[in-house]
């Protein structure tokens, strides 16, 4: 048969079309897991040819982010904000960016340009939510919570824990009491809310410099955070002192992650890997910090790992490497 250009032509044609087909449907695919929860589509209002160049840059700023290189997401998303302009999905995933490089600044500013453009999208609260936790502006944090809430009542659970950061332990015990006569309190938040009525309020922490022995016996009378954080660290080589001292923190301060990571630690070193797991899932909720999450990944890691769970095992482990960047 005889091969003519316009056959190549045709050929040629076909198989750049079935090209952006197959790019299309990856992108469709990727991106749906990408937005299952926390993103929204990007809107489709350009020539083809413009389309593909944003698909493009978007699929690959999802693609890097989904590896940890932020600052190449940004670079793509900046591509993505040449074509077009203003897009709120743009502005949302700058934002998730600048947040993972800590960078809340930016962070802010464009979660509050894609907000400006839908204010009630509970997807983008929920991401100031977070800026503000990391900015640990708490009284705004609730605020934005509390709009989160009027639309996802489910969500009053997290409200629950930024009352207890911000130190108002007052509105956290009245939330718990109201989520507990609605029956939707979880048996995490009724082991919480039996230690809030049982805790008193402290004396204020002096300044603190003396040794092991003279900080447990003032801690006798001084029941203050400050002095049992001291406690423990200068208990690193001493399992018994740690359990004891990790336990008592957990009811007196059941809103400070630091605690619950000791002892989950400590119960790992006693091969306790059941209740270390229970204790770590417990104090996780309140970890604002990436360091801190990182090294609750890798208690559990250690835990599942005595447990005999690889998958678990392996999973803590991927979440610890990559908060840590190895």
């Amino acid at each position: 048969m005889k091969i003519t250009s316009r056959n190549i032509n045709n050929k040629e044609k076909r198989a750049t079309c079935l090209k952006f087909v197959l790019f299309s449907l990856l992108f469709i695919l990727f991106s749906t897991n990408i937005y299952s929860q926390d993103s929204i589509p990007a809107a489709k209002d350009l020539t083809e040819e413009k389309e593909l160049l944003f698909q493009q840059s978007f699929f690959e700023a999802l693609s890097q982010k989904s590896i940890g290189n932020y600052q190449k997401a940004i670079e793509n998303l900046e591509n993505c904000n040449q074509i077009l302009p203003n897009n709120l999905t743009v502005f949302f995933e700058f934002s998730k960016n600048y947040l993972r490089l800590n960078n809340t600044l930016l962070a802010k500013e464009y979660i509050h340009r894609a907000l400006a453009q839908e204010p009630e999208n509970v997807w983008m609260l929920k991401q100031l939510v977070k800026i503000e936790v990391r900015e640990r502006n708490f009284p705004e944090a609730i605020k934005t919570q509390q709009k989160v809430i009027a639309k996802y009542p489910r969500e009053r659970e997290y409200l629950v824990r930024l009352y207890l950061q911000n130190r108002d332990y007052k509105s956290a015990v009245s939330l718990l009491n109201n989520l507990e006569k609605e029956e939707v309190l979880s048996a995490n938040l009724k082991k919480l809310k039996a230690s809030l009525e049982k805790r008193k309020e402290a004396p204020k922490p002096k300044k603190i410099d003396a040794n092991i022995e003279d900080l447990i016996s003032r801690f006798k009378t001084d029941k203050s955070y400050k002095i049992l954080e001291e406690i423990l660290n200068k208990s690193k080589d001493n399992l018994k002192r740690l359990l004891k001292f990790s336990e008592e923190g957990i009811a007196l301060f059941p809103a400070q992650p630091f605690v619950y990571l000791i002892n989950g630690k400590a119960l790992n070193s006693k091969k306790d890997f059941k209740n270390a797991v229970e204790t770590l899932q417990n104090g996780i909720d309140f970890v604002i910090e990436d360091d801190m999450e990182a090294d609750f990944y890798k208690e559990l890691s250690i835990s599942y790992k005595g447990l005999g769970n690889k998958k678990d095992e392996r999973k803590f482990l991927e979440k610890y490497k990559k908060l840590k960047g190895i």
